[in-house]
């Protein structure tokens, strides 16, 4: 007889551990490998490989084409949505006015009343019947009385679009300022800058147009997500962190155009992780998943016992 073991035991009432990973039960988690991490020097927005490439405050790389455009969008959407608020005042506005305009009708109705003893001629439904032009109600346009007015404002029926109530929508006033679409922080056209990578001109690599490798101006080492990398504001080359500390921090100005730089010019690059634990970056994905949402399995109906 074999022995009992919990991954060949399927007469309990509950699922086990082995059971629920086989049908994909439960959060599932996986190491991001290396084809699911950004290189350096793609683009935060088209994922690609930059054309002309820009670089924000924060160090986030994008192409040119591609951050003008999302700037572009979110100055039309901007638009849009002050527009909307705008008309949303004007509206609250004009409800405001005519709120106070029955309210003054109503207190000089009031005061001749109490005074002259004359019956009030101005009311509110008075003046709503006035401005809609008569109540009308149903599919051939009969007008209603009274009773039927009373009865169709407060009856609960949502099939007649007379009686539909209306929730009343706000409209927030939005902001008015662009922001990085990968840090959310806010960016402007003024403050990103171009930057340059200095390409390997060996004759052992030969670059193609697809496949491009890039050095470090000074040191010479190819650069990888696993390099730190810095970018100076001032002129927009590109160098790894050690080179930077060692001498534009120092010297206070580039190893290739000369141009002086401050402690303020030096942007950090953001980048993707190398796949391994050691690096520091999150590179675990998780996914919850309902019983059976992964394989299948747990829609199968078991077989009736007979």
């Amino acid at each position: 007889m074999p022995q009992r073991h919990s991954k060949n035991n399927n007469d309990l009432a509950f699922f086990t551990y082995d059971e629920k990973r086989k049908l994909g039960y439960g959060t599932q988690k996986e190491r991001l490998g290396r084809d699911s991490i950004k290189p350096f020097d793609a683009c935060c927005l088209c994922l690609k490989p930059v054309i002309d490439p820009m670089c924000c405050q924060k160090g986030h790389i994008f192409c040119k084409e591609c951050i003008l455009e999302c700037l572009l969008a979110q100055k039309k959407d901007i638009q849009r949505k002050l527009a909307a608020h705008a008309t949303q005042q004007k509206q609250e506005k004009e409800e405001g006015e005519e709120k106070l305009m029955l309210q003054r009708a109503r207190e000089l109705d009031e005061f001749d009343q109490q005074n002259h003893g004359a019956v009030p001629q101005y009311s509110e439904k008075n003046f709503n019947r006035d401005k809609n032009g008569g109540s009308f109600h149903g599919a051939n346009s009969v007008k209603a009385t009274s009773y039927e007015e009373e009865a169709l404002r407060t009856m609960k029926a949502f099939w007649l679009p007379s009686a539909t109530p209306d929730a009343p929508v706000k409209v927030e006033a939005p902001s008015t300022s662009t922001v990085c679409p990968e840090g959310n922080e806010k960016l402007k056209m003024k403050t990103l800058f171009p930057i340059y990578f200095a390409e390997d001109t060996s004759e052992e690599k030969k670059p193609t147009a697809l496949d491009k490798t890039y050095v470090c101006p000074s040191c010479k080492v190819t650069l990888t997500n696993t390099l730190a990398l810095v970018a100076l504001s001032s002129c927009g080359h590109v160098f790894c962190r050690k080179c930077s500390d060692k001498f534009m921090a120092v010297d206070k100005v580039c190893l290739v155009c000369n141009k002086a730089c401050k402690e303020r010019n030096r942007v950090c690059l953001e980048k993707g992780g190398t796949g391994f634990a050691a690096h520091g970056d999150n590179l675990e994905a998780k996914d919850f998943k309902h019983l059976g949402s992964g394989s299948g399995l747990g829609l199968v109906r078991p077989a009736m016992k007979t």
